[in-house]
């Protein structure tokens, strides 16, 4: 099945992260990727440790899409068509997948939407798969068999704390 966590509140990737350490757990194979991010968070550094769970982070980071280049934009849509391809490849070995931001790079365009679509329709046959990340498209939360909204009500940020390590990365 699917499973999409998304909105503008704290604990998608969180959720993400809770249901990878659940699989890989109950001896099931688990492959988690992200977009949009460096690698350096808490979490990839215990997945990675973890037996069972492989982790995949694009070879390009520029930060934020908003503050990228064009040219940034087009080498990471080189990457990012790379990295998903890898995963359709891949896929058959793992039991769960986590795309974590792929919502984000699904929204701009940074891989060719009808191959992602595809690769996610593979999955309800043999695997679950997991997407993180803000304003689904339509198409997402239609193929979705889970959706999971986090909402935030308050958090420190809008009082100007910024992100703590082990916290929110």
């Amino acid at each position: 099945m699917i499973h999409l966590y998304h909105g503008n509140g704290k604990g998608k990737t969180t959720a993400a992260v809770g249901l990878a350490v659940r699989a890989a757990g109950s001896g099931m194979r688990v492959l988690f990727v992200q977009f949009f991010k460096n690698g350096s968070s808490s979490e990839v550094k215990m997945l990675s440790s973890l037996p069972g769970v492989d982790v995949m982070i694009p070879e390009v980071w520029y930060g934020r899409y908003k503050k990228m280049s064009d040219e940034q934009r087009e080498e990471t849509k080189k990457c990012y068509t790379e990295l998903v391809h890898d995963v359709a490849e891949r896929a058959d070995g793992y039991g769960l997948i986590v795309l974590d931001e792929a919502v984000s790079a699904y929204n701009y365009g940074m891989f060719d939407r009808d191959s992602f679509l595809e690769m996610l329709r593979s999955c309800k046959n043999d695997r679950e798969a997991v997407l993180t990340g803000r304003d689904p498209a339509p198409e997402l939360r239609e193929i979705a068999d889970y959706v999971t909204e986090m909402k935030k009500e308050k958090h420190p940020y809008d009082h100007g704390v910024n992100a703590r390590k082990g916290i929110e990365f």
